[in-house]
């Protein structure tokens, strides 16, 4: 492990709960005197003398005057969150309570943690690595059923498990060849090249499926962009308000009356998607609604996913396959749905539109076929090869070093096909390696630690 950084050696205090006003708050300690230091401000009872992992209720007292009464949790390290003496003090969630025993814990000898602080030191103490410490956060971000349980499979080792098998084969075939360079002029071969063939050939393999995953963790842990276009009064808005159940978007009649981009989002299978629906697409020297249309045509460029609501009483067949083959040759992932066709029936216009495949019709008014909408949008996400059940990379930091493993791989693979001596491969796999550990914490430095934890609440 890496051992403690400097300023790592003291105590520190935080709210550990959300702040603002509640029934209950949490404030956490952690360090060498934690238990000593909330001793101080607990006479009914001696903590010091108390066992790990327990409870005790009591008043919290601080220069004679009672703060709260309290119930005092104790973590002996090893065994607790950070791997160091933790205490938590449950109070009364009065933001004043809470301020006055944390001013109190101060003046015995706590100082206020640094935002992630807590998470950070169970890292240094060993007690996560580095993908399962900012799995917390992730966690604690988490807004949807798929991104929770990606950040409960990484928080468990899911990622650091698909990583530890590889990183510790590859060091074991660096040690065989560095040890064959010390006994370079006896001739002999300690590593096996054709296993660390096939073990580089897996590697390549497996890494790429992670690298793959990341653009389906983006969408997991931020959501699908999801852009609904069209002509003016193809009933965009309808659409919007039909899927989100409620009135968000204006509607009426009149062509252009959407100007702007309006954004919301929806949870379809646990995977959001962010609703934006756009102003009408057409030319007008209105030039607001102008404006709004050139929004409109960013927002397509940038989606995940295109929506395409046609009026199938006033399009063609020919109008809409001259659409779709402009988002054919722009690489658009895109959706038809053909709207209005409550009017004359969907079966006349299955028949009308036959000759381009893959339509959905529905009627945004009267909510006919709106859940197959859903269904659409959800397996445009899920048909790839991957699912959320699998490990899948959210994190940018992760996704760029594993691209960096994924070049040294490659590199240990064209020197061996080259027969290239084994100092050199040695060089290659010590740079996987080093990547390799970049992304659990083996290798890392106190400023890209700071950076990382800083982006965590103050209390965790």
């Amino acid at each position: 492990m890496l051992g403690k950084l400097a300023g790592f050696d003291d105590t520190i205090v935080a709210l550990a709960t959300a702040p603002g006003i509640g029934a209950i708050a949490v404030i956490r300690l952690s360090g060498k005197d934690a238990v000593r230091i909330t001793n101080e401000l607990f006479p009914s009872k001696n903590l010091e003398a108390q066992p790990t992992h327990t409870l005790h209720f009591g008043s919290i007292v601080y220069q004679g005057r009672i703060l709260d009464e309290v119930v005092v949790s104790l973590y002996r390290g090893p065994k607790s969150y950070t791997g160091e003496e933790v205490v938590e003090i449950s109070c009364h969630g009065s933001p004043y309570i809470q301020q006055q025993i944390i001013d109190a814990c101060v003046a015995c000898g706590a100082r206020l943690a640094k935002p992630g602080e807590f998470t950070q030191r169970a890292f240094l103490n060993g007690k996560l690595d580095l993908t399962q410490a900012e799995s917390v956060a992730d966690l604690i971000a988490s807004n949807s059923a798929a991104s929770h349980q990606t950040a409960m499979q990484q928080m468990r080792g899911g990622f650091s498990h698909a990583l530890k098998d590889l990183r510790e084969q590859l060091i074991t075939f660096s040690s065989l060849i560095e040890l064959e360079l010390d006994f370079s002029e006896e001739d002999v071969a300690f590593a096996d090249r054709t296993r660390l063939y096939t073990l580089v050939s897996a590697a390549m393999t497996q890494v790429q499926q992670l690298i793959d995953s990341f653009q389906m963790g983006n969408v997991i842990k931020n959501g699908v962009s999801t852009a609904i276009v069209g002509k003016p009064n193809a009933g965009k808005s309808t659409l919007l308000n039909t899927l989100l159940n409620e009135n968000r978007a204006i509607v009426s009649d009149i062509a252009g009356t959407t100007r702007d981009t309006i954004e919301e989002v929806l949870n379809i299978g646990g995977i959001l998607f962010r609703l934006i629906d756009t102003a009408g697409i057409r030319e007008s020297d209105d030039t607001i609604e102008s404006i709004g249309v050139q929004k409109t045509m960013e927002k397509i460029r940038e989606a995940g996913i295109v929506v395409y609501l046609f009026d199938v009483n006033e399009m063609s067949v020919e109008e809409v396959q001259e659409q779709v083959d402009v988002f054919v040759a722009s690489g658009v992932n895109y959706l038809l749905i053909g709207n209005k066709a409550d009017i004359r029936g969907e079966e006349f216009y299955a028949s009308k539109f036959a000759a381009i495949p893959g339509v959905l019709f529905i009627s945004a008014k009267t909510h006919t076929h709106i859940q197959e909408v859903k269904d659409a949008l959800l397996h445009k996400v899920m048909s790839g090869d991957v699912r959320t059940g699998d490990t899948i990379v959210t994190n940018a930091r992760h996704y760029a070093a594993l691209q960096e493993v994924m070049k040294a791989l490659r590199d240990v693979k064209a020197g061996m096909d080259r027969q290239l001596p084994g100092d050199l491969l040695a060089l290659d796999i010590r740079l996987c390696l080093h990547w390799l550990g970049e992304i659990t914490g083996e290798v890392t430095n106190e400023d890209r630690l700071d950076y990382i934890f800083s982006k965590f609440c103050i209390g965790k």
